[in-house]
């Protein structure tokens, strides 16, 4: 059976060392449109675009977890997990949370803990939730888990795991944005080491069932993030403790991201839609929790 769960959920979870520096979360800012001036009325040097660019001045986006020093994202490093063997072209990311321990610094090194947390069986599919806990020389910095979604791989017996699924926010957004999506977004993303050919490749996106390639969900991610950092929290990258979503849909490089914001005590209930494909849904169940 490709996925062993018994062999998988028992092996060890595996330590290692990783490092970053301004140049990599200068590129994943870039990669998720740092720079480009969203509202296209301010210069590329707006002060405001700068904290993500500019050396001398860099605050790094909690998203930053997710690629920091990993080479690989987890939907990668989760098929080379003892007892998982599956084809990359069924495997999706379902839904990823970072929870921020204190505030990244701009460049580092750290020790990292990656293993199995839990392994859900949905029947026509199975869920890994892939567990990364990195800390420095002062302590814990991040904890992320990775929901990595197995087509065809379920029906092993499994606990059906718990439901992500939350009710629709109540009322009127508070704000809602657009934020256009390059066309070589995708391209420039995946230089902060997600190498997935569905991002690039057409003939491998066509496998996957898809007519082009697909923008990295991550790069949603991260994109979403800033954009409730940069419009709710006064830019202020500090002051995000947890972010959480489900990939709801996909999006294609080229298209135009609406993100919906409503505040909550504690928080910020987002959803997120692909303007050109009638608002279809790209992310859902999202919250940023904050201070």
């Amino acid at each position: 059976m490709p996925i062993d769960a018994a062999k998988a959920l028992a092996a060890e979870p595996r330590t290692g060392e990783i490092a970053w520096s301004t140049k990599d979360v200068q590129l994943y800012h870039l990669g998720i449109g740092a720079g480009a001036n969203p509202d296209r009325s301010s210069p590329a040097t707006d002060p405001d675009e700068l904290r993500y660019t500019l050396e001398s001045r860099l605050h790094v986006l909690p998203s930053f977890a997710t690629v920091a020093g990993s080479g690989s994202p987890g939907v990668i490093r989760g098929l080379s997990l003892p007892g998982v063997e599956v084809e990359l072209a069924k495997v999706l990311h379902g839904g990823q949370t970072v929870e921020i321990h204190r505030p990244i610094p701009a460049e580092g090194t750290a020790t990292v803990t990656r293993g199995l947390a839990a392994l859900y069986d949905k029947g026509k599919a199975a869920i890994l939730v892939l567990r990364t806990e990195v800390a420095d020389a002062d302590g814990p910095l991040w904890t992320d888990d990775s929901q990595i979604f197995v087509r065809g791989e379920g029906g092993f017996g499994g606990d059906r795991g718990p439901s992500s699924r939350l009710d629709a926010p109540a009322g009127e957004p508070d704000r809602i944005v657009e934020r256009p999506v390059r066309e070589d977004q995708a391209l420039l993303y995946r230089l902060s080491g997600d190498w997935n050919p569905l991002h690039a490749d057409p003939e491998f996106a066509g496998l996957a069932g898809f007519d082009k390639p697909i923008l990295h969900g991550l790069c949603t991610y991260g994109i979403t993030l800033k954009a409730v950092v940069d419009t709710l929290l006064g830019g202020d990258v500090t002051r995000v403790r947890s972010y959480t979503t489900r990939f709801a849909g996909v999006m294609f490089p080229g298209e135009t991201l609406r993100i919906r914001m409503w505040r909550q005590e504690g928080g910020v209930r987002v959803a997120v839609s692909a303007v050109e494909r009638d608002d279809a849904p790209v992310l859902a169940d999202t919250i940023v929790r904050h201070s």
